[in-house]
């Protein structure tokens, strides 16, 4: 699992003028093509980002989405009980693995106010799947940079604080 110390620090805080800002670029690389299928669904590209509206192909426009290999949908927050804190929920997470994804994507919002629940990284640690955790316009880069490369990817993306 990737997952950088310096983001596990980010992850508890809640003003973006006191986030820990270290360059955590290594998180970011793409694994060996061991690790890549040849005949996996395509997961959906972010065709557009900006606050409060995401476009994705094949999906309307929206604010939160729940993109895996084959498709996606509005990501609703309070089907697990999703906040800013404590964060993102394991079954807001269960979805992308039971939909065939082996790398995950998580956002944690354009200021990074959104936050991860240790639960939920247990559930990532246990899975085994390749995990990023990134600012949402990062983490929609490395994503779609993952899809067009045929990685069995899915994420979580939250397009505003």
């Amino acid at each position: 699992m990737i997952i950088a110390a310096a983001m596990l620090g980010r992850m508890a805080t809640t003003d973006p003028d006191t986030a820990d800002t270290a360059d955590t670029s290594d998180d970011a690389s793409v694994p060996a093509a061991d690790t890549e299928p040849s005949d996996t669904v395509a997961s959906p590209r972010v065709r557009r980002l900006e606050w409060g509206l995401m476009e994705v192909e094949g999906l309307a426009p929206g604010k939160d989405f729940v993109l895996y290999p084959g498709g996606g949908h509005p990501w609703d927050w309070a089907t697990h009980g999703t906040r800013h804190s404590p964060g993102i929920q394991p079954g807001d997470v269960r979805e992308l693995l039971e939909r065939g994804a082996v790398v995950v994507v998580l956002s944690l919002g354009m200021q990074e106010r959104l936050g991860i629940t240790a639960p939920t990284l247990e559930l990532l640690r246990q899975s085994g799947v390749e995990v990023h955790v990134k600012e949402t316009r990062a983490a929609t880069a490395l994503y779609n940079t993952l899809a067009a490369a045929g990685r069995p990817v899915g994420g979580l993306f939250h397009s505003t604080c």
